[in-house]
C-alpha cells in the first residue's frame, strides 16, 4: 500500500491524516495542548508540546498501520510564529503565535524605517502585529539576552521539519506571512534584512511548496518509528495548505474557511497587491502562483469562547447526553428572527487584521434590550461572524476576484442554517466539498505531488476533490445586505475609544 501523511500544527492541538492516492482517509487523529496568554495581548505555546502531540499523533496511526506504506510527509501549520533557536538547536524561549499582539511598536518601527509605501512595494503586504517580523524586533528590544542566542528561526511547522529531518528549511507560502519575503520574486527580500540588521543566516532555505525538502533523520526514525529518509514536502501556511484541501487551486475560484481565524482565499496565477496592502497578497502552494487572502482573527475561535462561556448548559447536555453543545446552540439560534431583532456582535476577542488593522480593538454585543434571549445572543454571534467574513470577501472583489461561488469550509459548514446564512449573507452559492480535513488533507495531497503521484496540484486537486454540497440565496438576503452595512458602520464609531480602553 501508499499512503501519505499530512501533518497540521495547529494553535492548540496537532492534527495527523493519513491518506491514499485516490484521497481516501485510512486515518485522522488528533492531538491536544494548551496555549498560553502571560498578559494581555500575548499568546505563546512551547515548541515542545507539538513535538509531543507530532509523535503522539503519528504513534496513534502507526498502531493500525505501516511505517513501510508511508511514501511521504506533507507540513503544515499555524502562520507567523516566531521560533528562536540557539547554535545546539534548542529552543530559546516560548513560540509568539500568529495571534499575539503585543508588537505595534515594532510595526511602527518597521515603517519609519522602511517606509510603508516602500514596505508594502516589497512585501506586497502590510506589516501587522501577527507577522513574524516583528516579533523578531520586539525580541531584540525586550530580551537582548534572548535575542543575543539566536542561530535560526523557525515557524512553527518548520520547527517539526527539523525535529524530524534535522534540516532548518520552509516554503514560500509561509514565509509569505514573516514580513520579510519578496512576495512577487519568492525570495527574502535582501533590501529588509539590511535595513532591519537581520542576518540572512538566521533565516531557513526556502522551497516551494511540492518539493521535497529534507527526509526523516536516523534518530528522529528511533524516536517515532516512522522509516529514516521518508520524503518530507515542503509544505505550506494553513491557509494555503487548506485551499490545497478545499481544491482551490486555480483561478477564479474563491474559498471561505471558518476555523479559529476566518479566512476569505481567492487563488490567482499572477501576482496581484492592492495598494494599501489591506489584502493578504501571499505565495500559494501551487508553485510560481500566488494567492490573495483577507484574515480576521475571531471567527470560529469567537463561537468558541461564546461556548465554553455562556454555553455551559449545552455543554452538561453534550456530556451527559452526547449532543454536540455547538449544535444545540444553533438550533435554539435559528428559532429567533433573522438579524437577531438588532442585536449585533463585533467578533473582534483577538483585536482584527482584516479590514481593520487594529490591535486594540475589542468584541462587543450591541444592541442588547430586555427582549433579547440567549438565543439571541447566539444568532448575533454567528451572524457577527459572517458580517466579519463578508467584509473580506469584499476586499477580494475589490482586488479583481469575482465569483458567484463560494467554496466554504470548517466548523461552521456542518450546520445548514449556518450554510443558507452565508449565501444570504455573501450574496453567493455556498459549496462545500468531500475534503473536510482542510489543512491536514491538503498537506498530505502536496506529498502525493511531491512524491510525484501526481504531476500537478491542480491535478492532485481534480482527481480527489468533490463537490458535497450547493445552497443558494434566499429571499433574506436583501434584509442582510441592509444589516451588514449597519455592521460595517459599528467600528468606525467606536474606533477611537479602544486605545483609551486599553489603557
Amino acid at each position: 500500500m501508499s499512503y501519505y501523511l499530512g501533518l497540521d500544527i495547529g494553535t492548540s492541538s496537532t492534527k495527523a491524516i493519513l491518506i491514499d492516492a485516490q484521497g481516501n482517509i485510512i486515518a485522522n487523529v488528533t492531538s491536544h495542548y494548551d496555549f498560553q496568554t502571560p498578559k494581555p495581548l500575548w499568546a505563546e505555546s512551547n515548541p515542545s508540546d507539538w513535538w509531543d502531540a507530532t509523535k503522539d499523533c503519528i504513534a496513534q496511526i502507526l498502531k493500525e498501520n505501516s511505517a513501510e506504506d508511508i511514501k511521504g510527509i506533507g507540513l503544515t501549520g499555524q502562520m507567523h510564529g516566531l521560533v528562536v533557536l540557539d547554535k545546539e538547536g534548542e529552543v530559546i524561549r516560548p513560540c509568539m503565535m500568529w495571534n499575539d499582539q503585543r508588537t505595534q511598536e515594532q510595526c511602527d518601527e518597521v515603517y519609519a524605517t522602511i517606509g510603508k509605501e516602500e514596505y508594502i512595494k516589497i512585501t506586497g503586504n502590510q506589516v501587522l502585529t501577527g507577522f513574524t517580523v516583528p516579533k523578531l524586533l520586539w525580541l531584540r528590544k525586550y530580551e537582548p539576552e534572548n535575542y543575543a542566542k539566536i542561530d535560526k528561526i523557525l515557524l512553527p511547522k518548520d520547527y517539526i521539519r527539523y525535529k524530524l529531518s534535522g534540516t532548518y528549511s520552509s516554503d514560500v507560502s509561509d514565509a509569505s506571512g514573516t514580513g520579510l519575503l519578496e512576495v512577487k520574486e519568492r525570495k527574502w527580500s535582501n533590501v529588509l534584512l539590511e535595513k532591519l540588521d537581520i542576518p540572512a543566516t538566521v533565516l531557513p532555505s526556502l522551497y516551494e511548496s511540492v518539493e521535497i525538502s529534507a527526509h526523516v533523520s536516523a534518530s528522529a526514525a528511533q524516536e517515532t518509528s516512522l522509516l529514516e529518509e521518508t520524503p518530507i514536502t515542503a509544505g505550506a501556511g494553513d491557509q494555503a495548505a487548506q485551499a490545497v484541501g478545499c481544491g482551490i487551486s486555480k483561478e477564479g475560484i474563491i474559498s471561505a474557511t471558518f476555523g479559529t481565524s476566518g479566512v476569505v482565499f481567492a487563488h490567482s496565477k499572477d501576482y496581484t497587491s492592492l495598494e494599501d496592502g489591506s489584502l493578504h497578497s501571499f505565495c500559494s502552494a501551487v508553485p510560481g502562483e500566488w494567492h490573495l487572502m483577507g484574515v480576521m482573527l475571531s471567527a470560529a475561535g469567537s463561537f468558541q469562547w461564546y461556548k465554553d462561556q455562556l454555553g455551559y448548559e449545552e455543554s452538561e447536555k453534550e456530556e451527559k447526553e452526547g449532543i454536540n453543545a455547538f449544535t444545540s446552540l444553533l438550533e435554539n439560534a435559528e428559532q429567533t428572527p433573522v438579524g437577531s431583532e438588532g442585536l449585533f456582535f463585533l467578533p473582534y476577542l483577538s483585536g482584527e487584521r482584516t479590514p481593520y488593522a487594529d490591535p486594540l480593538v475589542r468584541a462587543s454585543f450591541i444592541g442588547l434590550t430586555q427582549k433579547h434571549t440567549k438565543a439571541h445572543m447566539t444568532r448575533a454571534v454567528v451572524e457577527g461572524i459572517t458580517y466579519g467574513m463578508k467584509d473580506l470577501l469584499a476586499l477580494v472583489n475589490k482586488a479583481g476576484v469575482n465569483s458567484n461561488v463560494v467554496i466554504a469550509s470548517g466548523g461552521g459548514t456542518k450546520s445548514d442554517f449556518w450554510l443558507q446564512m452565508m449565501a444570504d449573507i455573501f450574496e453567493a452559492q455556498i459549496k462545500t466539498v468531500n475534503a473536510s480535513e482542510g489543512a491536514a488533507f491538503g498537506a498530505a495531497l502536496l506529498a502525493t505531488v511531491g512524491t510525484k503521484v501526481y504531476d500537478t496540484v491542480e491535478q492532485a486537486c481534480q482527481a480527489v476533490i468533490k463537490e458535497t454540497k450547493s445552497v443558494n440565496t434566499s429571499p433574506y438576503a436583501f434584509f442582510y445586505k441592509n444589516q451588514h452595512a449597519l455592521y460595517q458602520k459599528l467600528y468606525p464609531a467606536l474606533k477611537d475609544h479602544y486605545e483609551r480602553i486599553n489603557e
